[in-house]
């Protein structure tokens, strides 16, 4: 590692003091089993220490949530020994966890506050979907002109999170051009920051300046929060019984209405129901934003898995989930899906029974190029059943 790319210090409030080691938001269920009495706070301390000094045969991923976890020990010599080694990691270890969509959310903010000056890993965690907004909106106002550039790119989380653009508009570093573009984009969406002077400065740019001061109209379409609040019941816990016909069209109507940046927020924190309307919006934007909620069940996963009208952009997000694909209905339904891509089909088809392969091979409604090598799939099995005799 250059002195360029040098990290900082992991940040003096995440070593907590003996009083709050039990506050680590984080259990140590990522861990293998005999791996979990390494971060145990009532495990023998030089077991702890072990993990803190990197030594115990951890994959990159769980590495850096044992040293996150052992942040919160109860020993001070243990706290600041995972810090330090946290924020000298090798390469190897960083680059391999910081892309890891399946590392904890609360992991991956934090090693984004550690590594918030080094370019290279501020875009690894800023580009990981897993890396929470609130941590990337903790970076936005004094990181580098790069990593402002990765985050004003970043459309979905700017829509989703509006202290990511409050944050960023204060960049001294971030280039001109780059806050007007993401502060017009944003506009356009319909995000109104009236609190932020250069999303005003948008609105009179766009809009001319009696638009941009006008209060919202009283027929302005509504917001996240007014739907959630309008449609409590039905929008917000997830253990709803389904809407009666009326209702439910009454309730699309209303989400069709809203802006591409109201709809995002209702994606991320809508129950099933208002996800069922958003999953389906013609703005990618608003499908993907849905398939990523942080409430999403697996099976609204399968429903979409299967769903030949669905997003080219939700079913790439699905297969490119490992922890989905881990799924066996899931992955038989990505392979008999014409709209994932072949390549994806194809490798998937390798990893199912051969029950269902024969059954993909005189599938009709299967793509013929996955029906295709079912077939050879099958012919060889066969052939080579033939030589063992």
């Amino acid at each position: 590692m250059t002195d360029e790319q040098a990290p900082l210090a992991p940040p003096a409030e995440a070593a907590a003091p003996a009083e709050v080691a039990s506050a680590c938001p984080i259990t140590a269920d990522f861990l293998p089993p005999n791996m979990r009495k390494h971060v145990d706070p009532k495990a023998p301390a030089p077991l702890r220490k072990m993990a803190a000094k990197g030594l115990v045969p951890l994959s990159p991923s769980d590495m850096c949530g044992a040293l996150f976890m052992l942040m919160y020990d109860p020993d001070e010599d243990v706290r600041e020994t995972a810090g330090k080694t946290a924020s000298t990691l090798p390469d190897r270890i960083a680059s391999a966890a910081f892309r890891d969509e399946h590392v904890q959310p609360a992991v991956l903010g934090w090693f984004l506050a550690v590594f918030a000056e080094n370019d290279s890993y501020a875009e690894m965690l800023i580009l990981n979907a897993n890396t929470p907004d609130d941590a990337v909106a903790a970076v936005s106002a004094t990181c580098s002109k790069r990593t402002a550039e990765i985050i004003g790119q970043n459309q979905l989380r700017l829509l989703r999170h509006d202290d990511i653009i409050r944050q960023l508009s204060t960049n001294p570093v971030a280039q001109g051009a780059l806050i007007d573009g993401v502060c017009d984009f944003a506009v356009r969406s319909g995000l109104r920051l009236d609190d932020v002077p250069l999303m005003k400065a948008a609105r009179v740019r766009l809009f001319g300046p009696e638009v941009a001061e006008a209060p919202p109209p009283a027929d302005a379409p509504p917001t996240a929060d007014q739907l959630m609040e309008e449609f409590k019941a039905e929008v917000v816990a997830e253990d709803q019984p389904p809407l009666e016909e009326g209702k439910k069209l009454t309730l699309a109507q209303r989400v069709m209405k809203m802006n591409v940046a109201e709809k995002i927020k209702l994606a991320t924190k809508g129950n099933k129901e208002a996800r069922g309307i958003l999953i389906r919006d013609s703005n990618k934007l608003v499908a993907v934003a849905t398939i990523r909620s942080p409430r999403i069940s697996d099976g609204e996963i399968l429903t979409q898995a299967q769903n030949k009208a669905a997003h080219d952009d939700v079913l790439r997000v699905i297969y490119g989930n490992r922890e989905w694909l881990r799924m066996y209905a899931i992955k038989l339904a990505l392979v008999k899906n014409p709209k994932v891509p072949q390549a994806i089909s194809m490798k998937l088809l390798n990893t199912l029974q051969e029950t269902d392969v024969k059954k993909i091979a005189t599938d009709r409604m299967v793509p013929g190029s996955v029906q295709m090598l079912a077939k050879k799939m099958l012919q060889k099995k066969a052939e080579a059943k033939k030589e063992e005799k």
